[in-house]
């Protein structure tokens, strides 16, 4: 399903890519190749686990076009959709991937909410899409198309997530 937004065109990019572009852009383009990460890694399973079997009562892993959303819920007649995350380490990250999807959705005329849990510090951030948000949204889109058409990756760059990223034998091995 394509999303036009603003005449951005969103097919193809995720959430996940806009996770990671604030993390790592060569991360962007190692997953725009569909080059696997490690699936062993310990943050990997850790991953995998929460989203399993967190917040269970809750409708998981809602797809729609080229975004899949941790859970969607109606609280009070609002559609408020969340992202479940081991930590807030990467806040920002983690907070332009629900602005992702509240855009994608705001396209598409659904009026929605977002959310970040953090089930592990117990605690839990409103986020919400205004103008300057959108914006940033749609420069990362845009940045993000120009990574993934590059012919090789960018170089890697050494960074305080490195020692935790299930990539990290691609850069430095």
């Amino acid at each position: 399903m394509a999303s036009e937004v603003k005449g951005i065109d969103t097919t193809g990019v995720t959430g996940t890519l806009i996770w990671y572009y604030y993390i790592c852009q060569r991360e962007v383009w190692l997953m725009s190749r569909q080059i696997v990460a490690d699936q062993s890694d310990e943050n990997m399973d850790w991953g995998r686990f929460l989203h399993e079997n967190v917040y269970s009562r809750e409708k998981k892993e809602i797809a729609w076009g080229s975004i899949k959303m941790d859970t969607v819920s109606n609280v009070k007649g609002q559609l408020v959709v969340a992202e479940v995350k081991k930590t807030s380490s990467y806040l920002q990250s983690a907070k332009m991937q629900v602005l992702f999807y509240l855009y994608n959705l705001k396209q598409a005329g659904v009026d929605a909410v977002g959310e970040l849990r953090f089930p592990e510090e117990r605690r839990r951030e409103a986020v919400v899409l205004d103008e300057a948000a959108e914006e940033k949204i749609e420069e990362a889109v845009h940045n993000i198309r120009r990574i993934m058409a590059r012919e090789k990756p960018p170089q890697p760059e050494k960074i305080k997530f490195c020692g935790k990223c299930a990539y990290r034998e691609f850069c430095w091995a």
